[in-house]
């Protein structure tokens, strides 16, 4: 059981920990898996695509963030590329620091968008060529029958394997830490190094984690029983 003092210090650290969970892990993790997304369905379709160039590139871009581990990528990102461009140091709300949340954003939507365009890439692939030959017979051109036919039955096939990357993603935003973002894990830290006891900020941490997961999961689980619905009619 806890001791007196650690009781203390756990009730004392859960606002220092729970404020940056709410305000820069949720909102990074969020803004990263939107643009994740969007390059990822650009790198899908370009694979798909008649362009033998665009498709070396899309494959190249996939195995270099595939390739090297996420750690790297950041450095490369904040201390290359944003160090040559020096952004600004303000803050967003009084408390997101644009400087590190930017090139945070950047680096987790780049490392994601690799691992979503292969879900992707192998959710369409998953879908019955008849599909597209039927739609193609009816008239539609390549890039209506992707649109209209191919993609909304892809969507369905994926949002399992979604719902896994969004949870990783959550996880992995604690790599921004190392940028000094005050995030949920640069706040637990901070509350360790300031008491001397890491375990009550470290739990709290787990458990901040754990409760944007599970509600995340559980909401991707939710709408694909929604989206399968139909199928069973």
């Amino acid at each position: 059981m806890f001791s007196g003092r650690l009781w203390e210090l756990f009730i004392d650290s859960f606002p220092k920990i729970l404020i940056p969970g709410l305000t820069v892990t949720i909102p990074l993790t969020v803004i990263s898996f939107t643009f994740a997304l969007i390059i990822a369905v650009i790198m899908a379709l370009v694979q798909f695509a008649n362009v033998k160039v665009l498709k070396q590139i899309a494959r190249f871009y996939i195995w270099i963030f595939r390739g090297t581990p996420l750690l790297v990528q950041l450095s490369i990102i904040y201390f290359g590329f944003f160090g040559a461009i020096s952004i600004p140091r303000l803050y967003i709300f009084g408390f997101i620091d644009i400087s590190r949340f930017i090139p945070g954003v950047v680096a987790l939507a780049l490392n994601s968008s690799a691992y979503v365009a292969e879900i992707f890439r192998a959710g369409i692939l998953a879908v019955d060529a008849g599909q597209t030959e039927a739609a193609r017979s009816l008239g539609l051109s390549a890039t209506q029958a992707m649109k209209l036919v191919v993609l909304p039955q892809a969507i369905k096939n994926v949002l399992p394997a979604l719902g896994n990357e969004v949870v990783t993603m959550v996880k992995e935003s604690s790599i921004c830490s190392t940028l000094g973002m005050v995030e949920l894990m640069f706040a637990a830290k901070t509350v360790a190094t300031s008491t001397y006891i890491s375990l009550a900020p470290y739990v709290l941490a787990a458990l901040m984690y754990f409760c944007i997961t599970y509600p995340a999961g559980k909401a991707i689980e939710a709408l694909e029983r929604r989206m399968r619905r139909g199928d069973k009619h």
